[in-house]
């Protein structure tokens, strides 16, 4: 399948021109987070959902969901929805209807509208004594239902909860919908928000110990590789493959198996990989990396983990974009980009990118 678009909100701005020059110089984006006692974190810049969205519709909308939304009304040229297309193909050629699907990434949606639902429960009156508005930002999908809703996307509506890996595994669910004919163009990405609960419950899961948080979003648009485009694609995704270490076994060696039996799919050979990149917050995935594929292409891209901070969800999603971003530098190349979750799975994809921008 073709990758034909991509948005992306990061750290480094509100568009995919400002995610492309903030990798391009490798700048780090950690900054004391307001209200957090002097915590670094990594927050997309005047982000207000209400301001870039506007006031209908988003009074009691969350974060994630308002970054989702943003990003895929960037990638269908929806200037209404605080996207711009940036040159990056053709909008009509994704213009939302029966024929488009969405698949969006998570880990588990909003942990901030989850705990301050629960709060208000236990600390009201009653139990029952919740605000009605808020219980839809408290279930999973409600970004993706959203993000369906406000740009009128009627095709199948999906969310998988995968992490890290999420945007790799939203790929294999994309390339089954356009083989299966269920969708002509699929929507496929992730987003994750900063929020105190987010950085309250990663705090406890390290032992305490401080994690660098970040938040984004991005989303690609996909078409089969078969079908005449209207839209020359960035890039084609060749290969996509995903496995499970059992609890004992070393992870690198997992993340090695799943490399390699991508590449194998794709029937491209380590030496032609032009750049092979992870999440940067892995160590198991740098082991593997290093192993397979020389210096020069773990070096030409930058892992966008240490400089956007632990992104979640979207940490798959905005080094996909990190791909992207610098497809230019090498027209007909193979890129690979490996992922885990940090529970055991891991997951790789190898594209070709197919035209300067």
């Amino acid at each position: 399948m073709n990758i034909t678009a991509w948005s992306a909100l990061s750290p480094y701005g509100h568009t995919a021109a400002d995610f492309s020059a903030g990798v391009r110089d490798r700048r780090p984006t950690a900054a004391p987070v307001p209200g957090e006692e002097g915590q670094p974190g990594c927050l997309v810049p005047d982000f207000d959902p209400r301001a870039v969205l506007g006031k209908k519709g988003t009074r009691d909308m969350n974060r994630v969901t308002a970054l989702a939304v943003t990003a895929v009304g960037a990638v269908l040229g929806d200037r209404t929805a605080g996207g711009a297309p940036d040159g990056r193909g053709d909008a009509r050629a994704a213009c939302p209807g029966p024929d488009t699907a969405l698949v969006l990434g998570t880990t588990t949606g909003s942990v901030q509208s989850m705990t301050d639902f629960t709060r208000s429960s236990l600390t009201g009156e009653r139990p029952y004594d919740v605000e009605p508005g808020v219980i839809p930002n408290s279930v999973m999908n409600c970004a993706a239902a959203q993000c369906a809703i406000r740009h009128r996307i009627q095709g199948p509506n999906t969310t998988l909860a995968g992490g890290r890996a999420a945007a790799l595994l939203g790929l294999l669910y994309a390339r089954r919908l356009l083989r299966a004919g269920r969708a002509r163009t699929v929507l496929c990405g992730a987003a994750e928000e900063y929020s105190h609960a987010r950085a309250w419950l990663q705090a406890r899961s390290r032992d305490g110990a401080p994690a660098l948080l970040g938040e984004g979003a991005a989303v690609l648009r996909l078409t089969p590789s078969e079908l005449p485009a209207r839209t020359p694609p960035l890039a084609t995704v060749l290969a996509v493959h995903t496995r499970h270490a059992p609890p004992g076994t070393d992870p690198a060696d997992t993340v090695r198996a799943t490399v390699s039996a991508a590449l194998g799919r794709a029937r491209v050979a380590a030496s032609d990989v032009w750049s092979a990149t992870g999440s940067g917050l892995d160590t198991a995935e740098d082991e593997a990396l290093d192993a397979l594929f020389p210096r020069q292409a773990r070096d030409r891209l930058p892992a966008v983990g240490p400089l956007v901070g632990d992104t979640g969800a979207a940490a798959s999603a905005l080094q996909l974009a990190a791909v992207l971003a610098a497809a230019a530098q090498a027209p007909g190349g193979h890129a690979v980009i490996a992922s885990t979750d940090g529970h055991g799975l891991a997951a790789a994809a190898v594209l070709r990118l197919e035209r300067a921008r």
